[in-house]
């Protein structure tokens, strides 16, 4: 993939009055295209992210009505700490999602054991992990069926960081690798060594979906359609791009 995307943006926004709403309209996509996934092939994946944003999306969507058994979640980007701890992407996803009926689906963490001791997150020890889960994602079956994005303040999304070495590097990765370790101090809020998905993992995807809520990523989203500068903002990687439609979800 290149840094400069191919295609203008054109993006289906879905709307709703308020971030509740706009969880179960959310819910209700992410479900249909699941259930697509399950009757046409027999299993579906589903890509989730991190933060505060998707916990009303994760509490509608475990109560669809679906074969969970032959959905895998995994997840996005993961932080390299303990599954216990509050930063966790995987703990967000234990405690939020994989609960009701939606216990039954495979979960596949972004660390083999579900959990980043004090040593996964040295340097040696993250490449093999990330080497692991590389392992792992291609064990899936590609494409995958639903990817839901989020999007920091600063543009970012998953562990694509704006101008970082590892985006640079990622941008111009061969598609068979879907895992980098992002070296994040300057990250807000948690600056901590992180697995992320690559943008060609990322995009590998039969449905792609960013979900946003507040007048401030509004704004943000209409920033990153005005221009196509990806090391600038990241989740212009997912508006720039022709390889699939990307619909944005977003609540004021």
């Amino acid at each position: 993939m290149q840094s400069s995307p191919h295609a203008r943006p054109h993006p289906v926004w879905h709307e709703a009055a308020d971030a509740h709403v706009l969880a179960e309209l959310l819910a209700g996509w992410v479900s249909e295209r699941l259930r697509e996934g399950l009757a046409q092939r027999g299993q579906a994946t589903l890509v989730v992210s991190g933060g505060s944003t998707p916990v009303p999306f994760f509490h509608a969507l475990r109560e669809a009505d679906l074969d969970w058994p032959g959905v895998t979640v995994t997840l996005a980007d993961e932080r390299a700490v303990p599954a216990t701890h509050a930063d966790s992407n995987a703990r967000l996803v234990r405690s939020h999602l994989l609960q009701g009926r939606a216990a039954q689906a495979r979960w596949l963490p972004c660390f083999a054991t579900d959990t980043a001791t004090d040593t996964d997150s040295q340097p040696d020890h993250l490449e093999a992990a990330c080497e692991a889960l590389d392992a792992r994602l291609a064990a899936l079956s590609w494409p995958v069926d639903v990817v839901v994005l989020g999007m920091g303040g600063d543009g970012h999304t998953a562990s694509l960081f704006p101008r970082s070495v590892e985006l640079l590097q990622a941008l111009k990765a061969p598609p068979s690798r879907r895992c980098l370790v992002a070296e994040v101090p300057d990250a807000p809020n948690v600056p901590v060594r992180r697995l992320s998905w690559t943008p060609q993992a990322l995009l590998a995807t039969r449905h792609l979906a960013i979900h946003t809520t507040g007048v401030a990523k509004r704004e943000l989203l209409q920033r990153a359609c005005a221009s196509d500068d990806v090391r600038e903002m990241p989740i212009r990687l997912a508006l720039w791009q022709d390889h699939v439609p990307c619909h944005l979800f977003h609540a004021d």
